[in-house]
C-alpha cells in the first residue's frame, strides 16, 4: 500500500506493501530500498543473533520462576466528539468533463481496466467534525463527488475509502482529478463520498491513526453524516441507497467504518445495502503474523528467534532496531504527512489484547451483505485475513450474507487484484443499485 494501492489510477505505485514497500516475492520493484532488497529485518536480526539469544535465554529463565507480564486492563472507551459529523464548509473545486474521465481511464498506466464513464462529474471539498486518535475533536475533509445528470435526479451513495498514502497531495479533495478513483466511481452514476482520513487535507498536522478502528470508522461515519447535511443544504438528491467501499487499507477502514455504523445503531445503516472489500488487514495480527513468516521462511536459521509470541524478547537494541525497520518501510523517505504507529509497538510488545480491542475489525457479524475480495498470492496483505474474517463472520451466524471471492489475476498479488477486483465490486453492487 503506497503513493497509492487503489486510489491512484493515473499511474502505477511505486510500492505496494502494507508496510510501505512490496513484500518479500518482489523486493526487486522498483522503490524499494536497498537495505530493504538485502533482507530487512531478517538482516538485521542477523547481525544481532547472539544478542536476540541472550534475550531470549533470560526470558526462559524467568518464565521457569513463575514471572510474566499481567495482561493489561481493556482501555476504557473514549467518547466521540459532541459536534461530531457536523458539517463546517464546503466549496466546489471543479467540474469534470465525461470526454476527461474516460481518456483517463484509458490510459496506459490506468488501473481502472473495463469502466466505461457516463456522466461528467462535480467534485466538492467537504470539512466536518471527527476525532483524532485519542479521541480528540478534530476537523477533517473528504471528496464528495456528483455525477452530473438531468435536475431533480436522484442517484445512490457509495463511500469509497481509500488505499495508503503518504503525501498530501494524493488526499481525495486535494487530489480532485479525472483520473482519481471518487471521479472515475461517480462517472458510473454514484454520489461519491471518499473521506481523506485524519492526517491528510484539513487535519494533516494531526498524526494519521493507521490501522486503528476506532478513529478510522468515525472518520467514514461521521462524513457520511456531514455529506447528508450538506446534500439536503445543496439539494442533491440521493435514493435512499448507500453502499461501502475500498481496497487494502481502505478495506480495512470500510469494515471498521460498517461495523461501527452497526454497533451504534446509526441511520445510516438503514440505508446500507452492501459492503465490497478487497485484499484489507482486517484481521491486524494474522496480517502481521502473516508478514513476519515470509521474513522467517527467507530466513530458517532465524524462524525460532522471528517466531510471533516471542517478539517481546527480542533485546532492547535489536527490538528498537526492528522498530526502525518497520517505521522505515511503512513510512517512505518523502512522505510529508505524520503516523500514528502505536500498533506496531502493541504488535512488537505482542499485545494481543490491544490489537484486538483497537485494531482488529474481523470477528463480528454483519447484517448486510459483506463481499470480500482477495489474491491467494498476496504477499502484501496475507490472504489468511480475508480468510480468518470469514471464518469469523460465518461462527458468529452470518451465513451466506458474508462471502469470499478469489481474485483470477496470474499471479493474483496485491497490485494486479486491483483491475478485476474495481470490476467485481461495480458488478456486485449493479446488482442492487439503483438509478444509475
Amino acid at each position: 500500500m503506497s503513493t497509492r494501492t487503489f486510489a491512484l489510477w493515473r499511474r502505477r505505485p511505486r510500492s505496494v506493501g502494507l508496510l510501505g514497500r512490496p513484500a518479500c516475492a518482489d523486493r526487486n520493484a522498483p522503490g524499494v530500498s536497498g537495505a530493504a532488497r538485502d533482507g530487512g529485518l531478517a538482516s538485521v536480526l542477523r547481525a544481532h543473533v547472539p544478542r536476540v539469544l541472550a534475550g531470549l535465554c533470560a526470558a526462559a529463565l524467568a518464565a521457569c520462576g513463575g514471572g510474566g507480564d499481567s495482561p493489561a486492563p481493556p482501555a476504557e472507551p473514549v467518547p466521540a466528539p459532541l459536534r461530531s459529523g457536523q458539517l463546517e464548509s464546503s466549496a466546489l473545486l471543479r467540474s469534470i468533463p465525461v470526454a476527461d474521465i474516460s481518456a483517463a481511464v484509458a490510459g496506459k498506466e490506468s488501473l481502472a481496466e473495463g469502466v466505461v464513464p457516463r456522466y461528467s462529474v462535480a467534485a466538492y471539498r467537504i470539512e466536518y467534525i471527527t476525532q483524532d486518535a485519542d479521541g480528540k475533536e478534530v476537523r477533517a475533509s473528504g471528496l464528495v463527488s456528483v455525477p452530473q445528470k438531468p435536475p431533480g435526479a436522484a442517484s445512490p451513495v457509495l463511500s469509497y475509502q481509500h488505499g495508503t498514502i503518504f503525501r498530501d497531495a494524493e488526499a481525495p479533495s486535494n487530489n480532485a482529478v479525472a483520473s482519481e478513483v471518487a471521479v472515475v466511481l461517480a462517472s458510473q452514476g454514484y454520489i461519491v463520498l471518499a473521506p481523506d482520513y485524519v492526517g491528510f487535507g484539513a487535519s494533516r498536522n494531526t498524526p494519521h491513526p493507521y490501522l486503528l478502528s476506532r478513529p478510522s470508522a468515525a472518520a467514514t461515519a461521521d462524513f457520511l453524516t456531514a455529506a447528508r447535511t450538506w446534500r439536503a443544504q445543496a439539494q442533491v438528491a440521493d435514493n435512499g441507497q448507500l453502499f461501502l467501499t475500498g481496497y487494502s487499507e481502505g478495506g480495512y477502514v470500510t469494515m471498521a467504518a460498517h461495523r461501527a455504523l452497526q454497533e451504534s445503531g446509526s441511520p445510516h445503516l438503514q440505508q446500507l445495502r452492501m459492503a465490497v472489500v478487497g485484499a484489507g488487514p482486517y484481521n491486524v495480527q494474522a496480517t502481521m503474523d502473516g508478514l513476519v513468516d515470509l521474513v522467517r521462511q527467507e530466513q530458517p536459521a532465524l524462524g525460532a528467534l522471528l517466531n510471533p509470541g516471542l517478539l517481546r524478547y527480542l533485546g532492547g537494541s535489536v527490538q528498537r532496531e526492528v522498530r526502525r525497520l518497520l517505521l522505515r518501510a511503512l513510512i517512505p523517505g518523502d512522505a510529508d504527512v505524520a503516523y500514528d504507529t502505536r500498533f506496531i509497538d502493541r504488535f512488537l510488545a505482542d499485545d494481543v489484547r490491544y490489537l484486538s480491542d483497537h485494531s482488529n475489525v474481523y470477528d463480528w457479524s454483519p447484517g448486510v451483505p459483506v463481499r470480500l475480495y482477495h489474491g491467494r498470492d498476496d504477499r502484501t496483505v496475507p490472504y489468511s485475513s480475508a480468510v480468518s474474517t470469514v471464518r469469523a463472520m460465518h461462527q458468529r451466524g452470518a451465513g451466506d450474507r458474508v462471502s469470499l471471492t478469489d481474485c483470477s489475476a496470474q499471479p493474483a498479488g496485491h497490485m494486479q487484484c486491483v483491475p478485476p477486483f474495481i470490476l467485481f465490486m461495480l458488478g456486485q453492487f449493479g446488482q442492487v443499485a439503483r438509478d444509475l
